[in-house]
């Protein structure tokens, strides 16, 4: 769970306040069993805590599902939920829910055009694609995705067809899994190459169970994976996730928080090279908060990324910050 009173023990200036930010990726839910409630309002204490952040963009996380009625539409509930806040959003001073991606089930196949019809409608002009998770380590020691995944879920026949119903209907796809699994998006990606599709959390590099102290290999399996996706044009990254337990750094288990240097001494190799591989028109940094929250604050994390991208243009940092990310979730 996120520990505010832990993570104020680390406290920072935001660097180059005035800079843009459209933060692609973070979530919402009125309660979680792990990371506690996280609401508008705690969003607006992160985004509003010295960043100029513009727009965000909710991905799904299975909150507030529709209760009943049939079951394959139950997760537009959660688009139904967050458009509210979204319009709360709109008529408050801070960072705009601008766009929302949700769940579908893709194994429906065709059938998922009714499920996506619904959560195009329930999205009041800001639902843009689905996020039908597919990590899996077959390890009980790392958490599987809340979709409950089956192995090789990306090039099941079902899925491929959903998938390219998304593409027809003009919305994309978030693909989390893990770095062993990157090879599944690469075949899924040239399966139905129309499908804008969005790998999350610079691929999803695992430092727990199996992967403990194996950074280097898994560093190496993650690039290997990456590069070959940077290959395929429908294809973006988002370079983040760097906060979460599962990739084993155990900043959670300090005395204080990291500060954005101790972020960079970490990561920031591999997010430049990250950056460097796709190229900033189709990267885009996120916070992926609350979930990074479990290590570092929201101040500190867009600091460290402000630092690591030092070395880039100006048009180069704008991309990563916001420009990217407004033209893949087409944000006005």
């Amino acid at each position: 769970m996120m520990n505010r009173e832990w993570l104020d023990l680390t406290i920072e200036d935001a660097l180059e306040p005035d800079m843009e930010i459209c933060d692609p990726h973070h979530h919402l839910w009125q309660d979680h069993n792990k990371y506690g409630p996280y609401g508008l309002q705690d969003l607006r204490a992160d985004t509003q805590a010295g960043h100029n952040v513009l727009d965000t963009v909710f991905i799904d996380c299975g909150a507030s599902y529709f209760t009943d009625g049939p079951e394959h539409l139950r997760p537009v509930g959660e688009t139904t939920w967050v458009a509210r806040r979204a319009d709360e959003s709109d008529n408050s001073a801070g960072a705009k829910i601008a766009a929302i991606v949700s769940y579908a089930d893709m194994t429906l196949g065709s059938g998922v055009a009714e499920v996506l019809e619904a959560h195009v409608q329930a999205g009041g002009g800001r639902f843009r694609g689905i996020r039908h998770a597919g990590a899996l380590a077959n390890d009980p020691a790392i958490p599987a995705s809340h979709t409950n995944p089956s192995p090789g879920l990306y090039a099941q026949p079902s899925f491929r067809e959903g998938a390219s119903t998304l593409a027809e209907m003009g919305l994309s796809f978030e693909a989390w899994q893990y770095h062993t699994q990157l090879g599944e998006v690469s075949d899924l990606a040239r399966a139905v190459p129309d499908l804008s599709i969005i790998v999350n959390h610079i691929g999803g590099p695992l430092g727990i169970g199996r992967f403990a102290g194996q950074r280097d290999e898994v560093l190496a399996e993650m690039r290997s994976g990456l590069a070959e996706l940077s290959t395929i044009d429908n294809v973006v990254l988002k370079v983040g996730g760097i906060g979460m337990t599962r990739y084993g750094v155990g900043w959670e288990h300090n005395e204080r928080p990291p500060g954005s240097d101790a972020l960079l001494e970490v990561w920031g190799d591999e997010l430049r090279w990250c950056i460097d591989t796709f190229g900033p028109e189709r990267s885009m940094f996120e916070s992926n908060y609350p979930v990074d929250g479990e290590s570092c604050s929201y101040v500190v994390l867009w600091n460290a990324f402000k630092k690591v991208s030092q070395s880039y243009s100006d048009t180069e940092r704008a991309a990563l910050f916001a420009d990217t990310a407004r033209r893949v979730y087409r944000i006005a």
